[in-house]
């Protein structure tokens, strides 16, 4: 069928065209009759976007720690981290000098950086007009900043929200013993996670490494992480073999810098990494772990040996690294079992010795041999030790209490924390009065404080421990977990407060502690001098008073010479970067070098081993 003819009435006509000035040499003049005229034609502005247009990004250089979650999230490949001079950078307090800069030729706006951005300081604005110059041929790879693409915006546009935030910020709960149900133990607190506990907390994981950077070993606990997301145990106990031969022990008392610079701890809890640590190397059987720790072990024996003086985490962690390199390594332990103040200095109730031996089992299993009760400079004098071996690590650790020197502290009845807790270790408990008094806000204190409330609870069915210690509760030194622990069994603990007088009655009998209200702690120029109200005076009930306010290494066993010869600095070995005294074949490390902490000395024994390794290859090859 054809199609209909058109309406030729409805149709529009077109205007007649003059045909007399076509072409005509005058027509460009008829433009001149709209010089004058208002031009029609006006300049528009961008309208204003819906409130949650994704527009370009905004960046809050404040809040932003340079993590690289954007980046890692972006699945076009259009972010990149670029470091910017003069920012802050703080490897343990999780900060980086780098921003995310956005290459608009591959975003897609799918707002899945804002939406996993630890921080919350990335958002998208609403505006969206660029004018490119030609001569920026890179103006579409922009640094956002909190000022927008042109220095003004029309306000935030999709910022994160609680349905579109991509982070769980709550941890994993853990099981442990109630209070009732601990204090009068020394049974473990915590019960570790679950495998399906552990997948749930190792899944708030986004990979940032900020926990690698601020560990001392540099621990590669976002690898570790992962596998144990995927299931994978053994795969983790790898990872954490890597850095770390005293796993089993980090996994419980580690001070745990990694997770004080956690990116998720921004605005929630961070990722629990020690406690993920202690899951996979609980998960995994003792002897399998020996196998994983023994991969990648020298087939050869090099000739060299090596003595290490101290069983502690610094000597076991660089006799670990060395004899895997082939070396001979013999160490020298005074006391009749290994572990340094791992074993005789935290309580069973944070650090089980089951877990503690199968560290040290691991490490010998290797070859490392240890010598017990051997006391150096007693049993083997030190220049036997220069004579039979290559290189001598000194890693004695913190045997010694500190004193306050107040007036009545030398009563007998006035003891060392680390004495006491080296009692109680080896099984040998002392008799505790109703009363006693601890001086210090440490982890020792808490520690010292909690083990004799435990010995309390079973000597007289109650506790009657006060704490006493300089630093006001905003500024204290001990774990706030252990603070918690220690209110809740029932121990008192008074902040600011100093200690002047142990108080001796006529019949030299302890009575208790005097103190004073502090004021402050350190003058002007930050040098230790406390100022005090002596008006505000107090006295604590004790029949028993400890100190906990610090340690120190009995260096007796180094003998006149040796002491001469060698650096010190404030009472302390001096050392290079590498662990070196003054003495070419003498190195030192961990507690004795840079003050009690697990992770710490680990660090410095990886640090030593790997110096006296490169130090013997050197004296090798120009023999």
């Amino acid at each position: 069928m054809s199609n209909p003819a058109p309406d030729r009435k409805s149709a529009p006509v077109a205007p007649p065209i003059d045909h007399d000035d076509t072409g005509s040499l005058l027509a460009p003049l008829k433009a001149l009759q709209f010089f004058g005229r208002r031009p029609v034609t006006e300049s528009l502005e961008p309208r204003p976007a819906s409130l949650n247009y994704r527009g370009f990004h905004l960046n809050d250089w404040e809040l932003c720690i340079g993590c690289a979650t954007c980046q890692k999230v972006c699945d076009n490949a259009a972010i990149s981290m670029i470091r910017i001079p003069g920012l802050k950078e703080d490897a343990v307090a999780g900060v980086r000098a780098l921003r995310p800069a956005i290459d608009y030729g591959r975003c897609c706006w799918c707002g899945l950086c804002v939406d996993i951005c630890p921080s919350s300081s990335l958002s998208l604005s609403r505006e969206y007009v660029h004018t490119c110059y030609q001569e920026q041929l890179d103006s579409y790879f922009i640094l956002p900043d909190p000022n927008g693409m042109h220095g003004r915006f029309f306000g935030h546009g999709w910022t994160k929200t609680p349905e579109s935030d991509l982070l769980e910020l709550e941890r994993e709960p853990m099981a442990e013993l109630e209070p009732a149900s601990r204090s009068d133990n020394f049974d473990e607190i915590v019960a570790g996670y679950t495998p399906q506990q552990a997948i749930l907390e190792a899944s708030r994981c986004v990979q940032c490494g900020m926990c690698h950077d601020a560990c001392p070993t540099h621990m590669d606990a976002p690898e570790y992480i992962r596998a144990i997301w995927q299931g994978d145990a053994e795969q983790a106990v790898r990872e954490i073999y890597r850095t770390n031969p005293f796993s089993h022990v980090c996994g419980r008392v580690c001070t745990r810098r990694c997770e004080t610079a956690c990116s998720i701890g921004r605005r929630g809890d961070p990722v629990a990494i020690r406690w993920l640590k202690r899951f996979a190397m609980d998960a995994v059987d003792p002897a399998r772990v020996k196998e994983i720790a023994a991969e990648g072990r020298a087939d050869y024996l090099s000739g060299h040996r090596v003595a290490v003086i101290g069983a502690g985490p610094a000597g076991l962690t660089a006799a670990f690294d060395l004899v895997k390199k082939g070396h001979e390594v013999v160490v020298f332990e005074a006391q009749a079992r290994a572990g340094g103040m791992t074993r005789y200095g935290i309580p069973e109730y944070r650090m089980p010795r089951e877990m503690l031996d199968r560290d040290i089992e691991v490490i010998t299993s290797l070859g490392v041999q240890i010598r017990y009760d051997t006391r150096v400079g007693k049993d083997v004098p030190m220049a036997q030790l220069q004579r039979e071996f290559d290189a001598v690590l000194l890693a004695i650790g913190l045997q010694l209490g500190r004193s306050t020197r107040i007036p009545g502290s030398d009563h007998p009845d006035v003891r060392k924390a680390v004495d006491l807790l080296r009692d109680i270790s080896a099984g040998e408990p002392p008799e505790v009065p109703e009363q006693v008094v601890v001086i210090g806000g440490g982890n020792v204190a808490m520690d010292i404080a909690r083990s004799l409330a435990r010995l309390q609870r079973q000597q007289h069915g109650k506790v009657g421990i006060t704490v006493i210690a300089l630093e006001d509760f905003g500024h204290f030194l001990a774990d706030p977990v252990e603070v918690k622990e220690a209110h809740e069994e029932g121990i008192v603990i008074l902040d600011s407060r100093g200690p002047q007088q142990c108080v001796i009655d006529d019949e030299g009998r302890l009575q208790g502690l005097r103190t004073w209200k502090v004021l402050s702690i350190f003058d002007e120029q930050h040098r230790f001098a406390p100022r005090y109200d002596d008006k505000d005076e107090q006295l604590h009930p004790g029949q028993m008073i400890v100190e906990a306010i610090g340690q120190m290494s009995d260096v007796g066993l180094l003998g006149e010479a040796l002491t001469e010869e060698l650096e010190w600095n404030r009472g302390r070995l001096q050392v290079d970067d590498e662990g070196r005294t003054s003495v070419e074949w003498l190195w030192s490390a961990g507690d004795c070098v840079h003050g009690p902490d697990v992770v710490h000395a680990v660090a410095d024994g990886h640090r030593v081993a790997a110096s006296i390794d490169a130090w013997i290859s050197r004296e090798e090859a120009s023999a």
